[in-house]
């Protein structure tokens, strides 16, 4: 799975027809949706599709025709997405209307075609789902850890100093397990 951390346009046209689509991180959503209806007044239709990762692990997914013949745009976009194996991101497309009708396989295809063109611009992120560990070292063993976890690429979330630092790190269980033998037998695990 996989997900994107900035926004991507792509304007796709099919007989006289503009499909403007925007991929965005899913918290971005609801302020990105706002913002287009503002830029675009005389756009006719803002189909969307999107899923995200709920607290539970689980994929939810939604999608709006907004106006267009059932199932002709929406589905479809959200299905490019779910193909594409997309997680916690959102597509919006603006549909201008050209004045010549696509028909429902045209709509699909165009809506589908739309939300491909803007994934090949977009740069991905694999999906790793965290865990949160603590370690705990004395002030002179403080450096060797933090070149430790700079060296496997694992992020410091925060550090609590006391008569000892305490590191909070953020990782997947696959990269703990790796890392955890590395650890100096200094470094306690809490």
């Amino acid at each position: 799975m996989k997900f994107v951390k900035q926004e991507y346009e792509n304007t796709y046209e099919e007989k006289k027809s503009k499909f403007i689509a925007h991929l965005v991180p899913y918290e971005e959503f609801e302020v990105l949706m706002q913002r287009l209806k503002q830029e675009h007044p005389k756009g006719r239709h803002f189909v969307y599709a999107y899923r995200y990762l709920n607290e539970y692990g689980q994929v939810v997914e939604n999608s709006s025709d907004d106006g267009e013949p059932k199932g002709t745009s929406g589905k479809p976009s959200l299905a490019v997405l779910s193909g594409a194996g997309i997680i916690n991101s959102a597509v919006i497309i603006v549909r201008y209307f050209g004045g010549v009708k696509l028909g429902t396989g045209g709509l699909v295809r165009a809506y589908g075609s739309s939300v491909n063109e803007v994934l090949d611009k977009a740069e991905f992120f694999e999906y790793k789902n965290l865990i949160v560990k603590k370690l705990a070292c004395e002030y002179q063993d403080l450096s060797k850890l933090e070149y430790l976890l700079k060296t496997d690429g694992i992020n410091i979330k925060s550090k609590e100093f006391s008569s000892f630092v305490i590191l909070y790190i953020e990782l997947s269980k696959d990269e703990w397990n790796d890392f955890l033998p590395k650890l100096p037998l200094s470094i306690k695990v809490k």
